[in-house]
């Protein structure tokens, strides 16, 4: 049996249904739901070939030259959904939640599927779903800090107390900065990361804090989108201050196993902001391994950046917390006391 059902529905009660996007592989790395699986009806040539014919000759002929290109594949369709979903149980959607999806809705339902879901208004009404659930504000606490603050140890260590924490920077695949990129992945397209992240929100309980890091708008070639920032900036903000020797001993043991030329890259992506002379500088004690020269060149022009994106916020938001690297429980500990 096959029933259409808005997006909503499926995350609270049909979330064990596996998840199969029938759209191009194109628009499915552009972005898709996540945890879906891709069995496009057809690939990105056809997908072009036949959105031609249908302006060109009209609905009949596109349908038509639809099912001569999609005939051939139906019994691969079919072995492809059983690997997915063995027990047969499966969300299907497409673009507007229209032909390709019911075709296929249709093809699996002759196969023998025991229950299949379609996405009303399709992977459109999704993403609308997503934007919306972006702009909910919920009880977010911010931990900020100059470089090296150990904010990321700081989330992992509150997420392992029990805290519903979300990691921009895991789910950015990047950590912000021009060394961002460092031991990352490739990052998400923009829509992958709205889409990865408003899921993230929806795992949420409202009732209770959820913490996340102090990030600005851009992270990396990914941002965050207007009505989530603002929350964020509005929220309460925890300002961590870690001694500047620890800070520069942190970043050392951070980033000083990447290759020399990673870091030099890094370093003349941020010249003008640096200065000529103190980049010839920072280079100099790169090639003579003095890496905490380095860190420290970098540090003043990343402290001297945070400190121009803490005047942006109302003084009332923040509360200061003096912490030190050894202490780092005792700090979760009083962040978790000061966050209820």
């Amino acid at each position: 049996m096959t029933k259409k059902i808005p997006f909503e529905y499926y995350f609270t009660e049909n979330n064990h249904l596996s998840i199969i996007d029938v759209r191009s592989p194109g628009e499915f790395l552009q972005g898709h739901i996540p945890n879906a699986h891709n069995i496009p009806l057809f690939n990105n040539e056809e997908r072009a070939i036949v959105g031609t014919c249908y302006k060109k000759e009209g609905k009949d002929k596109a349908v038509k030259l639809g099912l001569s290109i999609v005939g051939p594949k139906l019994a691969d369709f079919v072995n492809e959904a059983e690997k997915i979903a063995p027990n047969k149980e499966v969300f299907v959607h497409c673009w507007r939640g229209g032909m390709r999806s019911g075709s296929f809705a249709w093809l699996l339902q002759t196969a023998g599927f025991k229950e299949i879901k379609t996405l009303e208004l399709g992977y459109k009404a999704f993403r609308k779903f997503v934007l919306q659930t972006l702009a909910t504000k919920l009880n977010y606490k911010i931990i900020g800090g100059h470089t090296g603050s150990m904010k990321t140890v700081l989330l992992q260590m509150l997420k392992e107390k029990g805290q519903q924490v979300i990691d921009l920077e895991q789910l950015a695949h990047h950590k912000g900065s021009a060394f961002g990129s460092f031991g990352q992945g490739k990052q998400p397209t923009q829509e992958q990361f709205e889409n990865d992240l408003a899921i993230e929100i929806l795992k949420c309980d409202i009732s209770k804090p959820v913490w996340i890091e102090d990030e600005s708008r851009h992270i990396g070639s990914v941002f965050l989108i207007p009505p989530f920032y603002e929350n964020k900036l509005s929220a309460q903000l925890f300002l961590i201050q870690l001694p500047f020797e620890q800070r520069l001993e942190f970043l050392v043991k951070e980033y000083a196993i990447f290759p020399k030329q990673e870091i030099e890259n890094a370093l003349c992506k941020i010249e003008k902001k640096l200065g000529g002379q103190h980049l010839i500088t920072a280079l100099e004690a790169l090639a003579n391994d003095d890496f905490h020269k380095v860190a420290k060149i970098a540090m003043v022009y990343y402290d001297k950046y945070y400190g121009y994106s803490l005047a942006n916020r109302a003084n009332e938001t923040i509360t200061e917390i003096e912490i030190k690297a050894d202490k780092l429980m005792e700090t979760v500990d009083l962040l978790i006391e000061k966050g209820k």
